[in-house]
């Protein structure tokens, strides 16, 4: 488009009996261009563009740019925000705000994760997860069945034994009933060395086998250096990241408040109410919660509360033992009543 001054030249020139052919030359456009101008006369050089036409997402842009601000480096994902605009007069659609973010933050490329499926009932994944910055960094307890997909959270202050009998727990009740087996990586506080007695006899940390004897769940190890074994677990982390606790520190942050367990805790119970456990699930195309009441029904009857063997009882007495924490009899013991199968026979040996 011609700028006014360079229209209001054309207008001029071919007054003075310029020809197109002229005028093409002269200013180097084209002779349509030339012929477009000069035959709209003034009217070419004082028409106006239409008004820009107001979008429905125009006056939460800068909220959604505040929010985004907050939570970097991290992002909060369109769906949250989009829950968060809706209250607030947003009656667009979830397309229109991701074009805008789009322009925003990069949207990084998930890597495809084969799952490896098991019964209902037969399986639960668990690991730790540490979230938050420098200064108030928080350890997050998840806990995952293979089947339905539901899920529960706990946030804590530490990985100790004490700490994830105490999530087993909780999780346990949370989900009415105890799996068959539970899926960890190689977490001290789970298992001391892999293979110690043959292959797939690992030397499990002796309070935390006392406990899941008790609860009646064999514990699983995933394949060495393959997380994604237990990939429900580690899929529903990243999850659990973008969808709940960077927009909740975000929050806790534009309040001048530092996030802590409690809080934490309190929220995050909401969300896996009101949110993650009654989403449509992306691999099962089902809701967790619903999915849930079947799994229950196949899962072992809750234990009573655990007692809880000390561990300095079960420690042995401070002598150096060559290779070992503890001497090697009393994980022969242990392991002579666990009756675990080898992990050569877990069912759950894939990608999860």
């Amino acid at each position: 488009m011609l700028k006014a001054e360079e229209q209001m030249e054309l207008v001029v020139m071919k007054k003075h009996g310029e020809s197109l052919r002229s005028l093409s030359r002269t200013t180097g456009r084209s002779r349509n261009t030339v012929r477009r101008y000069v035959r709209g006369g003034e009217a070419a050089c004082t028409r106006k563009s239409a008004p820009k036409r107001v979008e429905k997402l125009d006056a939460f842009k800068q909220y959604i740019i505040d929010r985004l601000a907050a939570a970097a480096p991290d992002r909060i994902p369109a769906t949250v925000l989009l829950r968060e605009i809706q209250p607030r007069g947003y009656t667009g659609g979830i397309s229109q705000l991701k074009a805008f973010m789009r322009g925003l933050v990069p949207i990084p490329t998930a890597e495809p994760v084969v799952r490896f499926e098991t019964e209902p009932g037969q399986q639960m994944q668990a690991d730790w997860a540490t979230v938050g910055r420098s200064g108030e960094k928080l350890r997050v307890f998840i806990a995952t069945l293979g089947w339905s997909r539901a899920s529960y959270v706990e946030f804590c202050d530490d990985e100790r034994v004490e700490t994830l009998i105490a999530c087993h727990e909780r999780a346990f009740l949370a989900f009415g009933g105890v799996p068959l087996e539970v899926l960890y990586d190689n977490m001290k506080t789970v298992v001391l060395e892999r293979n110690t007695y043959g292959r797939g006899a690992h030397r499990f940390h002796p309070a935390f086998l006392d406990f899941v004897k008790h609860a009646g769940a064999l514990p699983r190890l995933c394949q060495p250096y393959r997380a994604q074994t237990k990939g429900k677990v580690e899929r529903f982390i990243g999850y659990l990241k973008r969808s709940f606790w960077v927009p909740f520190s975000a929050t806790m942050r534009q309040a001048g408040l530092v996030p802590d367990k409690h809080a934490a805790n309190a929220a995050v119970a909401r969300w896996l109410r009101e949110v993650a456990n009654v989403r449509v699930h992306a691999t099962t195309h089902e809701v967790p919660a619903e999915r849930l009441i079947v799994e229950r029904s196949k899962l072992q009857t809750l234990p009573a509360t655990y007692a809880g063997r000390s561990i300095r009882i079960l420690a042995p007495p401070r002598k150096p033992v060559v290779g070992y924490q503890h001497p090697l009899s009393m994980y022969d013991d242990l392991w002579a009543d666990a009756v675990w199968a080898p992990e050569s026979k877990n069912r759950a040996g894939g990608v999860a």
